[in-house]
């Protein structure tokens, strides 16, 4: 199971409407890797679920093609093909006369499955999903939360094992705590199942979290860059991604960004952490202990092992000399090289030093105790606003 996944390939893919000037998709080409996530983001009339419905016929192309595992959609039946690719909707779509078994099972049983395999496909992808099957196969979609039935959505598009899933705005239609849940039990879900992926959504810091690749696209359809989200971030293509991204797309780039992919400084035999202390793995992202910096006043993080060890500290130095080197390595949307934080306002260092190795200069002076470093140096090289004053 879940070894079935296939490459997509977008080819010069149009859409245009009778009665319409303009077309609402205009020359689409992207690939998207087999066992990928790939998001499709932009403005109102950017053309996102218009794309998606292309590549299941559910509306026709009115140019180009579409390949699923290297043979063209137009060879196949649409409903057959329909029926190898999974598909999500935000309004979820359960069938309220089934019960939960019997939505998630309405793929195989079209497919004519034997009982006994679409029972054994049942229970194994409620197990998958966090539900429990001698409790829930049972019900009726108006007995779980709203989650819940997003989840059931979830395995009923993946019950016959497509090679492609479709995810419409999955999500947009759940409160922000358990969007956030579902988004995280997904890409869970995803490291599992290995599928490939086209998510339409129209928020870019979820495009960033749940794609390997995302695709920007104008009003009209048109793409304006297909990229890994560090890339977007790091190095978006022209004016319109960059404002799209936002202007925060530096912070947003240290969610992707764990404090195993930072050179940390040395604990110097700093022993195991006391319970309550303020500590950190090194899967913590940047952008979570940037908050929990910022929240103790700039105080170092500790960062230990599962076994409370600590293996080094975290600083505000050595997070603005990962903002630094991504600004460095990006520049401006028009190609103006960033500006060194000093520039803006940012108290100075001595000549040569960066920020990371005055706080490796403070964390020796101060021992191996990371309290023993005040609020007032780690603030000295938090980033500045541009009249001097830290953030």
């Amino acid at each position: 199971m879940f070894a079935q996944a296939a490459e997509l390939e977008l080819r010069s893919v149009s859409k245009r409407y009778a009665g319409q000037r303009e077309p609402a998709i205009r020359e689409l080409s992207l690939t998207v890797p087999a066992g990928e996530v790939c998001v499709l983001v932009g403005p109102s009339g950017s053309g996102k679920t218009t794309a998606m419905r292309l590549i299941n016929r559910m509306i026709p192309l009115s140019g180009g093609d579409v390949l699923l595992g290297g043979r063209s959609v137009l060879e196949r039946e649409p409903r057959e093909l329909r029926r190898e690719i999974g598909y999500v909707i935000q309004q979820i779509g359960l069938f309220p006369h089934l019960t939960v078994g019997e939505n998630v099972a309405t793929v195989p049983r079209l497919l004519r499955w034997p009982k006994a395999r679409v029972a054994a496909r049942v229970r194994e992808l409620l197990q998958l999903i966090g539900l429990d099957p001698d409790e829930m196969a049972g019900r009726y979609p108006a007995q779980l939360s709203g989650g819940q039935r997003q989840r059931v959505g979830v395995a009923r598009a993946l019950a016959a094992d497509p090679p492609l899933m479709l995810m419409d705005e999955p999500f947009g239609a759940i409160d922000p705590i358990n969007r956030a849940h579902l988004q995280d039990e997904f890409l869970r879900l995803q490291a599992t199942v290995n599928k490939t992926v086209v998510f339409v959504t129209h928020d870019i810091d979820e495009a960033i979290k749940m794609g390997d690749r995302i695709a920007i696209l104008r009003e009209g359809g048109v793409l304006a860059q297909y990229d890994t989200p560090t890339n977007i971030l790091t190095h978006p293509a022209d004016d319109f991604v960059a404002q799209f991204v936002g202007a925060d797309r530096a912070l947003k780039r240290l969610s992707l960004t764990t404090l195993a992919d930072l050179q940390l400084i040395a604990p110097n035999g700093a022993p195991p952490q006391p319970a309550g202390e303020r500590t950190v793995t090194r899967e913590t992202t940047v952008h979570d202990a940037l908050s929990m910096l910022l929240a103790a006043g700039g105080k170092p993080l500790a960062v230990t092992n599962g076994n409370g060890t600590v293996e080094g500290l975290v600083t505000l130095g050595l997070v603005e000399q990962l903002l630094s080197e991504d600004g460095a390595a990006g520049g401006s949307a028009n190609g103006t090289p960033a500006s060194p934080p000093e520039a803006d306002g940012a108290i100075p260092r001595r000549p040569g030093a960066s920020p990371a190795e005055a706080d490796r200069a403070r964390a020796d002076g101060a021992g191996a105790n990371p309290a023993g470093a005040t609020a007032q140096d780690g603030l000295a090289h938090a980033p500045a606003t541009r009249d001097g004053s830290p953030r």
